[in-house]
């Protein structure tokens, strides 16, 4: 996600440091609301589908607020691809950003199990597989960098709002439930709960995120293009 670009008060070790502390953070409340709600919903995946949503959403808004002014608060491969094809993020930070939110994202899985006691190293047996898949996400990381990239143009203080009210929307009007993000993507293959996803399933979610993210990028970039001023200042 993000904010706006990281303010310049911040070293580069300070960014790459919250881009893996935020997006370990996100992937413990994923997993770990997915844990607590398919054992508290006595076999309603719909109820627990809800829990791991509203505990997502929430977090979003949180996460991102805070770690938006350092960072600019991607925790998402795709969002920093974005801002780095815009030229507001250099590849070589971006680069960091990736390796850091691909880390984090592993460790918040693991802190996830470790909290309801579940086996740390695990692979996910949930294949998530078919054209109709993928297409949920191209179509979700498209919808989430056009709320990023609006939102920073419009009202930028509203940014982590609307991404968590998108991700809560997406997570129901999607076949795939709105992963989004490679790094959570990759994270959550090394999950057997609720919210994994099969690592011969990743593939596919990976081209379809990234597919969607420049989609959203080549249009916002011309949709939100000022208009040029009329020739002679009118």
């Amino acid at each position: 996600m993000s904010l706006e670009p990281p303010l310049a008060a911040y070293s580069a070790v300070q960014r790459i440091a919250a881009e893996a502390l935020g997006t370990a953070l996100l992937l413990a409340v994923v997993v770990g609301s997915g844990i607590m709600g398919e054992r508290l919903a006595g076999g309603n995946d719909a109820l627990a589908l809800l829990g791991n949503t509203v505990a997502t959403g929430a977090g979003l808004v949180v996460l991102i607020t805070v770690f938006g002014p350092v960072s600019g608060a991607h925790l998402n491969p795709a969002v920093t691809l974005a801002f780095v094809v815009r030229r507001e993020l250099s590849a070589r930070l971006g680069g960091a950003y990736v390796l850091a939110q691909t880390a984090g994202a592993v460790l918040g899985v693991l802190a996830a199990h470790a909290m309801f006691a579940e086996p740390l190293w695990q692979v996910s047996a949930k294949l998530r597989d078919g054209p109709a898949q993928a297409g949920s996400e191209a179509l979700a990381t498209f919808g989430l960098l056009v709320t990023i990239l609006g939102t920073l143009k419009a009202r930028p203080d509203f940014t982590p709002v609307a991404v968590g009210f998108y991700i809560t929307a997406a997570y129901w009007f999607t076949a795939s439930t709105s992963f989004a993000n490679p790094a959570v993507t990759v994270a959550r293959s090394l999950s057997d709960t609720f919210a994994g996803i099969a690592p011969g399933s990743v593939p596919a979610f990976l081209a379809a995120q990234l597919a969607g993210a420049l989609a959203a990028v080549g249009l916002m970039g011309w949709l939100l293009r000022p208009p040029r001023a009329p020739a002679g200042g009118r």
